[in-house]
């Protein structure tokens, strides 16, 4: 799943690749794509309408038109390709085709069929709306403090682990990024977030920062399905210290890393430097 690096390096690209065209007409092939309005009002809506700024909050990339916002979700498998208007694409997974004016098509291509579009007036609060209901402040925007992780999570009856991957609390960290911060602490990423002393915030938020910061540096991560499908796959993985690394060394210690499930989702960590206090 692309998490905020990937999705950063995505919303970067198409700005180099696309710059600011105007849409000529969209197709939409996989109706259930477009969430809160219909495929024909969505394709009527963008025709004629220039993208004049790409932005992201979280793992949602945000194309802002002229009259409108559109907001993509990738969700598990979504990719874009730039291509040539002549040149084939696949039929089976292209589930969405914007062609611009200059004779360039932006392809959406889900082989799982989980992203979603939204549609919403521009000038709207995005936050309020329903594609965002369940997302919380970005991990960079500068609203979020160790303060309000603190005020969020120190009452909840969740690992740490579970708290780095609540999207409804800090958005943007997936189950990579969650591993990495959770060695960067030294911490077990299955301790109670109850055990956390308030100044362990602090250290938190700057690690989650640190890591996502460096990770948007690399382009990302490149692991199993994800590429940025626009010429650039991420570094990132490169740096990783535990995640997928099962049986090779620390990085600090030698200890072989241990993978485990925790909340469900498969885990990396080393049993030596991540402690449970």
């Amino acid at each position: 799943m692309p998490e905020l690096p990937e999705v950063e390096t995505v919303r970067k690209t198409l700005e180099v690749q696309l710059a600011h065209p105007i849409i000529e007409s969209v197709d939409i092939f996989w109706p259930r794509l477009i969430d809160n309005c219909t495929p024909k009002e969505f394709c009527e809506a963008l025709q004629g309408q220039q993208i004049n700024d790409y932005q992201r909050i979280g793992k949602y990339l945000i194309f802002v038109l002229d009259r409108n916002v559109l907001v993509s979700h990738l969700r598990m498998e979504g990719k874009y390709y730039v291509q040539p208007q002549n040149e084939p694409y696949d039929v089976k997974h292209t589930h969405a085709i914007f062609t611009f004016k200059n004779g360039i098509q932006l392809r959406y291509h889900d082989t799982r069929k989980f992203g979603r579009f939204y549609l919403y007036e521009r000038g709207v609060d995005l936050k309020a709306q329903k594609a965002f209901q369940h997302c919380g402040l970005d991990v960079f925007d500068e609203s979020l403090t160790p303060q309000y992780l603190y005020e969020q999570l120190h009452l909840r009856r969740i690992t740490l682990k579970q708290a780095l991957l609540d999207q409804s609390i800090m958005a943007g960290v997936g189950n990579i990024y969650a591993d990495e911060i959770c060695f960067s602490l030294g911490y077990d990423p299955e301790i109670s977030i109850k055990r956390l002393r308030k100044k362990d915030y602090t250290e938190l938020l700057a690690q989650a920062r640190r890591i996502m910061g460096g990770a948007m540096k690399a382009g990302g991560t490149t692991i199993r399905s994800y590429t940025s499908s626009l010429g650039v796959d991420g570094r990132f993985q490169l740096q990783l210290k535990v995640h997928a690394r099962k049986d090779l060394p620390c990085p600090t210690c030698g200890t072989p890393i241990i993978k485990k499930t925790v909340a469900t989702r498969g885990t990396y960590f080393c049993p030596k430097c991540q402690r449970k206090r």
